[in-house]
């Protein structure tokens, strides 16, 4: 039974890191501009599409396409400021994130029917040499797919740290997370700033929709789900920890998988107490202090 368990273990921690990293761009951009961007989970849809195109039509391996998949999305979401959300930062907050989410969710209807009539409803996959490969360890196996894409998340979280600790562009981003008005004293550009923050909240979305192509596939309908996990892993940990949201993804994807065991599929019922449970006790978030 141990062994189930452990193998169990396995597998949440490989969906969690996926939950962590797709969360970390839906707080980045709320605990910089308290804009709730709830078609978040569409970005990760559309990241996948991406990853899958590359792959179909140009043999790159999802892989490989990360970056690439990077750099383009990194253009969408400074786009999708300028032209959609820009307006709404200098509205009081509760009014920001009743537009913001509205807009969103137009965003949302808009992507998800694209994309439906440009690539029908039917699931796509890609097919590589390493996707049915694993190793044994202590008596259980790691899928090689698991193991890299923990790597992979890992890696653009710790990227992400860095860059918004040791970088002038990520001090500006901390800066005006904390005070816009206060930042803009100090010669920050606001604009620039929420621009380049939702670039990078967009393409980890997105990356981390590429990494979902290899275990699952990807159909214009997945991008709801995703959405939620997201909003349910950000509120859990709170804004202004990257690493605090990709732990919480982690801890969130083993619930899933432990609570699969028992409950079958009523397994999400788990998260969803603790994030109840947290609402109430913890509204700030687990790793979040208060403002």
């Amino acid at each position: 039974m141990l062994h189930v368990y452990l193998q169990v273990l396995v597998y949440g921690v490989y969906v969690g890191s996926l939950y962590g990293l797709a969360a970390v761009g839906l707080a980045l951009v709320f605990g910089v501009m308290e804009i709730l961007q709830i078609a978040h989970g569409s970005v990760v849809m559309l990241g996948a599409y991406a990853a899958f195109w590359f792959f179909n039509l140009y043999g790159i391996d999802p892989l490989l396409s990360l970056p690439l998949v990077a750099i383009i999305f990194f253009l969408v979401g400074a786009f999708l400021y300028r032209t959609l959300f820009a307006p709404t930062t200098k509205l009081p907050t509760e009014v920001k994130v009743r537009n913001s989410m509205l807009l969103a969710f137009g965003l949302i209807l808009v992507l998800d029917n694209l994309t439906t009539i440009a690539w029908t409803g039917n699931i796509r996959t890609v097919s590589t040499f390493y996707q049915g490969l694993s190793f044994g360890f202590l008596g259980i196996q790691i899928p090689c797919v698991g193991l890299l894409s923990l790597i992979l998340a890992a890696l653009l979280i710790v990227g992400l740290h860095l860059f918004l600790k040791k970088t002038y562009l990520g001090k500006s981003i901390r800066a005006t997370a904390q005070s816009a008005e206060s930042a803009s004293f100090t010669g920050v550009n606001i604009g620039r700033t929420y621009s380049i923050a939702t670039g990078i909240a967009t393409a980890l979305g997105a990356c981390a929709g590429a990494l979902v192509l290899l275990s699952s596939g990807v159909d214009p309908t997945i991008g709801m789900d995703w959405t939620l996990k997201s909003l349910l892993v950000a509120v859990l940990a709170g804004t202004g920890n990257v690493g605090g949201v990709f732990v919480c993804g982690l801890f969130f994807g083993v619930l899933e998988a432990i609570g699969s065991i028992f409950m079958g599929p009523y397994k999400e019922v788990i998260g969803l107490v603790i994030f109840l449970a947290v609402l109430i006790w913890r509204p700030q978030g687990l790793f979040s202090k208060q403002r």
